[in-house]
């Protein structure tokens, strides 16, 4: 039973498909703990990759409630999952989930996920320009119906506001000098593609030694200012996973990015909501690694919701 935006003229149709492979998969499923009958909520669903697992073992008698901002992603995790009762779609965040659950009757889950990633399918999209080799149009918005594209972004903010989303979400250590090259550039050409803007930064940066191109800092940075990520994934943790969570129920988290790892480590810190199941974040074997590159920044945390203080 799916809910997904089919509006051809706002939202990007898919790219040719790229092989994904989900992040540790392996870790994911074993923190999780899935049994038959259990409720799951995967918040960030994809292109299905954790939930084809997912919901195979929460059968019989269990459901997958799968969420995405992206309707790209949801039209992918519906083509994978297939019609099913026992799989609801939604074109929703994560941090919207009691609305969501409340239109549904359910009053808790037994397991929330999330995999704060990127998907190999969002990268080769040119349309919204997530992966800047393509020198597709530099939206960076998941729903290319809410918010403003990170060209916009880029037009308007004066350099000290660049240089410190440079700096706090992408850590990088040219934020201030690819701020004021974007101001000054744009008085003579918007920076309106990921071409362009990669260019700038190279300009400003240089090529990397290691196979890392110089300007995936300042996309991750825009990025997550566009979509707002870090309040989204604070709304999660604060709000709805601890008031949506059954006692006894477990919510896992798979970050790329320290400042996301930072909100989920403080998080399960608090004792009396959270008993961590993992003392350190899980990070991928070596072979996983090889065999997916993107693994090498992913970072897993698991904890078990604790019954409400009487």
């Amino acid at each position: 039973m799916s809910e997904i935006p089919s509006e051809p003229g706002s939202t990007p149709s898919p790219p040719a498909r790229a092989v994904h492979i989900p992040v540790l998969l392996r870790e994911t499923l074993a923190a999780l703990d899935l049994r038959p009958g259990l409720t799951v909520v995967d918040g960030t669903v994809g292109a299905g990759g954790h939930s084809r697992h997912i919901i195979e073992a929460v059968r019989p008698g269990g459901r997958l409630i799968g969420l995405d901002r992206d309707p790209m992603m949801l039209r992918l995790a519906d083509s994978a999952l297939g019609p099913a009762e026992d799989v609801l779609l939604r074109h929703a965040s994560y941090a919207e989930l009691p609305a969501i659950l409340d239109a549904l009757s359910i009053d808790r889950v037994d397991r929330i996920v999330v995999d704060l990633g990127l998907s190999s399918d969002q990268l080769a999209d040119r349309a919204r320009g997530f992966g800047f080799q393509t020198g597709g149009p530099l939206d960076l918005r998941f729903d290319v119906s809410r918010g403003r594209p990170a060209s916009e972004l880029l037009a308007t903010a004066d350099a000290d506001t660049l240089a410190r989303i440079f700096r706090d979400y992408g850590e990088e250590p040219h934020a201030q000098r690819i701020a004021h090259i974007i101001v000054a550039e744009r008085r003579r050409e918007p920076v309106a593609t990921a071409g362009r803007l990669a260019e700038l930064v190279l300009r400003i940066a240089g090529r990397r030694r290691d196979a890392t191109h110089p300007a995936t800092r300042v996309f991750q940075a825009l990025r997550i200012a566009v979509n707002e990520e870090l309040a989204q994934l604070e709304r999660l943790l604060q709000d709805v996973a601890p008031a949506r969570i059954a006692a006894g129920g477990r919510l896992v988290v798979i970050s790329f990015h320290s400042l996301e790892d930072r909100l989920v480590k403080d998080a399960f810190r608090e004792t009396s909501r959270w008993e961590p199941l993992t003392k350190k974040p899980v990070t991928a074997a070596p072979v996983e690694e090889r065999l997916n590159p993107r693994s090498r920044s992913a970072r897993l945390r698991a904890a078990v919701r604790r019954p409400p203080a009487e």
